[in-house]
Protein backbone atom coordinates (compact mmCIF):
# COMPACT_ATOMS: atom_id res chain seq x y z
CA UNK A 1 0.00 0.00 0.00
CA UNK A 2 1.31 3.44 -0.93
CA UNK A 3 0.38 6.96 0.16
CA UNK A 4 -0.92 9.48 -2.39
CA UNK A 5 -1.49 13.22 -2.01
CA UNK A 6 -3.96 15.03 -4.26
CA UNK A 7 -4.30 18.80 -4.51
CA UNK A 8 -7.77 19.90 -5.63
CA UNK A 9 -11.05 18.25 -4.68
CA UNK A 10 -12.93 18.90 -7.90
CA UNK A 11 -14.44 16.16 -10.05
CA UNK A 12 -11.07 14.74 -11.12
CA UNK A 13 -9.55 15.01 -7.65
CA UNK A 14 -12.47 13.25 -6.00
CA UNK A 15 -12.43 10.50 -8.65
CA UNK A 16 -8.72 9.95 -8.10
CA UNK A 17 -9.18 9.81 -4.32
CA UNK A 18 -11.94 7.20 -4.59
CA UNK A 19 -10.06 5.09 -7.16
CA UNK A 20 -6.86 5.03 -5.12
CA UNK A 21 -8.69 4.25 -1.89
CA UNK A 22 -10.57 1.40 -3.60
CA UNK A 23 -7.19 0.02 -4.70
CA UNK A 24 -6.11 -0.16 -1.05
CA UNK A 25 -3.88 2.91 -0.92
CA UNK A 26 -3.93 5.69 1.67
CA UNK A 27 -4.97 9.09 0.34
CA UNK A 28 -4.82 12.70 1.49
CA UNK A 29 -6.66 15.39 -0.47
CA UNK A 30 -6.04 19.12 -0.16
CA UNK A 31 -8.37 21.99 -1.02
CA UNK A 32 -8.57 25.65 0.02
CA UNK A 33 -12.35 25.40 0.38
CA UNK A 34 -13.53 22.76 2.83
CA UNK A 35 -16.91 22.72 1.06
CA UNK A 36 -15.16 20.96 -1.84
CA UNK A 37 -14.84 17.85 0.31
CA UNK A 38 -18.60 17.33 -0.12
CA UNK A 39 -17.68 15.71 -3.44
CA UNK A 40 -16.12 12.85 -1.53
CA UNK A 41 -18.36 9.90 -0.85
CA UNK A 42 -19.70 9.10 2.58
CA UNK A 43 -17.21 6.85 4.31
CA UNK A 44 -14.12 8.22 2.57
CA UNK A 45 -11.38 7.38 5.06
CA UNK A 46 -8.54 9.48 3.68
CA UNK A 47 -7.22 12.73 5.12
CA UNK A 48 -9.01 15.93 4.16
CA UNK A 49 -6.66 18.90 4.56
CA UNK A 50 -7.93 22.46 4.19
CA UNK A 51 -5.21 24.79 2.96
CA UNK A 52 -3.11 26.03 0.06
CA UNK A 53 -1.62 23.09 -1.80
CA UNK A 54 1.84 24.60 -2.26
CA UNK A 55 2.18 25.62 1.40
CA UNK A 56 4.78 23.41 3.03
CA UNK A 57 2.92 23.04 6.32
CA UNK A 58 -0.24 22.07 4.48
CA UNK A 59 1.71 19.49 2.49
CA UNK A 60 3.24 18.12 5.68
CA UNK A 61 -0.24 17.71 7.17
CA UNK A 62 -1.15 15.68 4.10
CA UNK A 63 1.84 13.39 4.66
CA UNK A 64 3.71 14.43 1.55
CA UNK A 65 7.05 13.32 3.04
CA UNK A 66 5.84 9.72 2.86
CA UNK A 67 3.99 10.08 -0.45
CA UNK A 68 4.62 7.76 -3.39
CA UNK A 69 2.99 10.29 -5.72
CA UNK A 70 1.53 13.80 -5.80
CA UNK A 71 -1.11 15.02 -8.26
CA UNK A 72 -2.03 18.72 -8.56
CA UNK A 73 -5.45 18.90 -10.21
CA UNK A 74 -6.83 22.23 -9.03
CA UNK A 75 -8.26 24.83 -11.44
CA UNK A 76 -5.16 27.05 -11.36
CA UNK A 77 -2.14 26.45 -13.61
CA UNK A 78 0.27 28.45 -11.47
CA UNK A 79 -0.85 26.79 -8.24
CA UNK A 80 -0.57 23.33 -9.76
CA UNK A 81 2.93 23.90 -11.10
CA UNK A 82 4.16 25.54 -7.89
CA UNK A 83 2.73 22.76 -5.72
CA UNK A 84 4.22 20.09 -7.97
CA UNK A 85 7.65 21.69 -7.82
CA UNK A 86 7.50 21.94 -4.01
CA UNK A 87 6.44 18.30 -3.75
CA UNK A 88 9.25 17.14 -6.02
CA UNK A 89 12.10 19.51 -5.13
CA UNK A 90 11.48 20.04 -1.40
CA UNK A 91 9.90 16.75 -0.34
CA UNK A 92 11.40 14.54 -3.09
CA UNK A 93 8.13 12.84 -4.01
CA UNK A 94 9.16 10.35 -6.74
CA UNK A 95 6.04 10.66 -8.95
CA UNK A 96 4.36 14.00 -9.65
CA UNK A 97 1.95 15.35 -12.25
CA UNK A 98 0.30 18.73 -12.77
CA UNK A 99 -2.94 19.65 -14.54
CA UNK A 100 -2.41 22.53 -16.98
CA UNK A 101 -5.09 24.43 -18.90
CA UNK A 102 -2.72 26.39 -21.16
CA UNK A 103 -1.10 24.01 -23.70
CA UNK A 104 1.74 26.48 -24.26
CA UNK A 105 2.63 26.41 -20.60
CA UNK A 106 2.35 22.64 -20.54
CA UNK A 107 5.07 22.35 -23.18
CA UNK A 108 7.36 24.73 -21.26
CA UNK A 109 7.02 22.76 -18.03
CA UNK A 110 7.48 19.44 -19.80
CA UNK A 111 10.82 20.77 -21.05
CA UNK A 112 11.72 21.49 -17.42
CA UNK A 113 11.00 17.88 -16.61
CA UNK A 114 7.67 18.46 -14.87
CA UNK A 115 5.07 15.93 -16.10
CA UNK A 116 1.91 17.75 -17.17
CA UNK A 117 -1.34 17.00 -18.95
CA UNK A 118 -3.25 19.75 -20.74
CA UNK A 119 -6.82 20.05 -19.50
CA UNK A 120 -8.30 19.43 -22.96
CA UNK A 121 -6.90 15.89 -22.74
CA UNK A 122 -7.28 15.52 -19.01
CA UNK A 123 -9.04 12.69 -17.25
CA UNK A 124 -8.61 10.78 -14.01
CA UNK A 125 -7.42 7.79 -16.06
CA UNK A 126 -4.57 9.81 -17.54
CA UNK A 127 -3.26 10.99 -14.19
CA UNK A 128 -3.46 7.45 -12.82
CA UNK A 129 -1.26 6.31 -15.70
CA UNK A 130 1.38 8.76 -14.51
CA UNK A 131 1.35 7.88 -10.83
CA UNK A 132 0.59 4.15 -10.76
CA UNK A 133 3.10 1.75 -12.34
CA UNK A 134 0.45 -0.88 -13.07
CA UNK A 135 -1.49 1.73 -15.02
CA UNK A 136 1.60 2.59 -17.05
CA UNK A 137 1.82 -1.04 -18.05
CA UNK A 138 -1.75 -1.01 -19.36
CA UNK A 139 -0.15 0.33 -22.52
CA UNK A 140 -0.87 2.87 -25.25
CA UNK A 141 -0.73 0.55 -28.25
CA UNK A 142 -1.16 -3.14 -28.96
CA UNK A 143 -0.14 -4.80 -32.21
CA UNK A 144 -2.90 -6.71 -34.09
CA UNK A 145 -2.31 -10.10 -32.45
CA UNK A 146 -2.62 -8.56 -28.99
CA UNK A 147 0.59 -10.22 -27.78
CA UNK A 148 2.76 -7.09 -27.66
CA UNK A 149 2.09 -3.76 -25.96
CA UNK A 150 3.84 -0.40 -26.09
CA UNK A 151 3.82 0.88 -22.52
CA UNK A 152 5.28 3.55 -20.26
CA UNK A 153 7.58 1.86 -17.75
CA UNK A 154 8.49 3.05 -14.26
CA UNK A 155 12.07 2.41 -13.12
CA UNK A 156 13.53 2.54 -9.64
CA UNK A 157 15.76 5.66 -9.29
CA UNK A 158 18.80 3.39 -8.88
CA UNK A 159 18.60 2.69 -12.64
CA UNK A 160 19.66 6.29 -13.37
CA UNK A 161 22.95 6.22 -15.27
CA UNK A 162 22.48 2.69 -16.57
CA UNK A 163 22.39 2.14 -20.31
CA UNK A 164 19.32 1.37 -22.37
CA UNK A 165 21.02 -1.84 -23.50
CA UNK A 166 21.41 -3.03 -19.89
CA UNK A 167 17.78 -2.21 -19.06
CA UNK A 168 16.60 -4.11 -22.14
CA UNK A 169 18.73 -7.14 -21.29
CA UNK A 170 17.71 -7.36 -17.64
CA UNK A 171 13.98 -6.81 -18.24
CA UNK A 172 13.68 -8.60 -21.58
CA UNK A 173 12.08 -5.62 -23.34
CA UNK A 174 12.78 -3.38 -26.32
CA UNK A 175 12.87 0.33 -25.52
CA UNK A 176 11.17 2.13 -28.40
CA UNK A 177 11.84 5.70 -27.31
CA UNK A 178 12.42 8.00 -24.35
CA UNK A 179 10.66 11.22 -23.45
CA UNK A 180 13.30 13.64 -22.17
CA UNK A 181 12.51 17.25 -21.24
CA UNK A 182 9.14 16.87 -22.95
CA UNK A 183 10.55 15.67 -26.28
CA UNK A 184 10.73 12.17 -27.74
CA UNK A 185 14.14 10.74 -28.58
CA UNK A 186 15.31 7.48 -30.15
CA UNK A 187 17.95 5.97 -27.86
CA UNK A 188 21.06 4.13 -28.95
CA UNK A 189 22.47 1.15 -27.12
CA UNK A 190 24.84 3.43 -25.19
CA UNK A 191 22.16 5.98 -24.24
CA UNK A 192 21.82 6.21 -20.47
CA UNK A 193 18.59 6.50 -18.52
CA UNK A 194 18.47 9.95 -16.88
CA UNK A 195 16.43 11.43 -14.05
CA UNK A 196 13.08 12.64 -15.39
CA UNK A 197 13.10 10.34 -18.44
CA UNK A 198 9.92 8.49 -19.37
CA UNK A 199 10.65 5.08 -20.84
CA UNK A 200 8.37 3.70 -23.57
CA UNK A 201 8.98 0.02 -24.29
CA UNK A 202 7.58 -2.85 -26.30
CA UNK A 203 6.99 -5.99 -24.26
CA UNK A 204 4.87 -9.11 -24.20
CA UNK A 205 1.50 -8.55 -22.56
CA UNK A 206 1.85 -11.71 -20.47
CA UNK A 207 5.10 -10.36 -18.97
CA UNK A 208 3.75 -6.95 -17.93
CA UNK A 209 3.64 -7.68 -14.21
CA UNK A 210 7.05 -9.41 -14.28
CA UNK A 211 8.69 -6.47 -16.08
CA UNK A 212 7.15 -4.02 -13.62
CA UNK A 213 8.57 -5.97 -10.66
CA UNK A 214 12.04 -6.26 -12.22
CA UNK A 215 12.41 -2.56 -12.95
CA UNK A 216 10.82 -1.43 -9.67
CA UNK A 217 13.87 -2.92 -7.90
CA UNK A 218 17.55 -2.00 -7.94
CA UNK A 219 19.64 -3.29 -10.88
CA UNK A 220 21.28 -6.66 -10.21
CA UNK A 221 24.80 -6.48 -8.88
CA UNK A 222 27.55 -7.35 -11.31
CA UNK A 223 29.21 -10.67 -10.60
Amino acid sequence: MAHFVIMGCGRVGATLAHTLEDAGHSVAIIDQDDRAFRRLRTGFSGRKVTGVGFDRETLKQAGVSEAYAFAAVSSGDNSNILATRVARETFHVPHVVARIYDPGRAEIYQRLGIPTVAAVRWSADQVLRRILPEQHLAGDFREPSGRLVLAEIDLDPSWIGHSVAEIEKVAGIRIAYLTRFGEGMLPGASTSYQEGDTVHAMLRVDRSAEVGHILAKEPPKEQ
